[in-house]
């Protein structure tokens, strides 16, 4: 919770938001360093150019994300690990919404709004524990997103290595030995996975109260057939953000091996 964590989260924000991008399906528009053109046009206070976005400097792009996402997030108040993920989550979906995935697993008002409730919440509480399910409420909101068939896989390795990075973060603040706390993530994520895969394998055709495809009209097999791919889907979409999630801290485990 000190300001010169800014500089390792904007090292982890910059490793998913480098270059210049204009996707016709990104609302968004013309991107660089992960500065919107609507983001940079406020900031300079004059109507950019995707040209003008295109030539953003690190360097400016970096005072842009203190003054307008960390400030306001209240980076350097917050314990270390959580800072990255309001921040990162404020970067990718808006600072409202980054602070209100922190807040609703902090259990506190989800205002979006970063106060001293918010602060003294997380200052109390299990810093593992909130960063995991605050990234997982936001991968929650990510997949209800109409655009997540062309963005989710992006979104979902960019979560998960927050995640990993943001408990690297919080385990070294507290002076513990990194690569075993790592090591017990991975393992529960894999875990979580595997019985994901189980469960997208096995669901259900029959239903309850016994009832067999036989006894179902035409229109019901259709209906039921959809609902049973809808939900292996759905199984197998969070399976895989999962063993995202068991790599990403393999690898942050392999980085902070002694």
């Amino acid at each position: 919770m000190t300001a010169s964590n800014f500089i390792a989260v904007m090292d982890e924000v910059f490793a998913h938001e480098g270059g210049f991008v204009n996707h016709p399906k990104d609302p968004g528009g013309a991107t660089n360093w992960g500065i919107t053109i609507g983001t940079l046009s406020a900031w300079r206070g004059a109507r950019q150019t995707a040209d003008q976005v295109r030539a953003l400097t690190k360097e400016e792009a970096r005072k842009i994300y203190r003054t307008q996402y960390w400030d306001k997030v209240r980076g350097d108040n917050l314990p270390a690990g959580i800072d990255l993920v309001a921040m990162d989550g404020g970067v990718n979906s808006g600072v409202r919404r980054g602070a209100q995935w922190v807040q609703r697993a902090l259990g506190v008002s989800a205002d979006g709004k970063v106060g001293p409730v918010t602060i003294n919440a997380a200052l109390a509480a299990d810093h593992v524990a909130i960063i995991v399910k605050a990234c997982a409420i936001r991968m929650g909101f990510l997949r209800a997103l109409s655009t997540f068939s062309t963005f989710g896989r992006g979104w979902s390795r960019r979560v998960a290595s927050v995640e990993a990075v943001g408990v690297r973060m919080a385990t070294v603040a507290k002076a513990e030995d990194v690569r075993p706390v790592l090591l017990d993530q991975k393992a529960k994520a894999q875990a979580k996975a595997s019985k994901e895969q189980a469960g997208a394998a096995a669901v259900p055709v029959g239903g309850a109260g016994g009832t067999t495809l036989a006894d179902l009209p035409t229109w019901g097999l259709i209906g039921l057939g959809v609902a049973v791919i809808v939900v292996a889907v759905l199984l197998l979409g969070r399976a895989r953000h999962d063993k995202e999630r068991a790599d990403a801290y393999q690898r942050i485990a392999e980085g902070s091996a002694p």
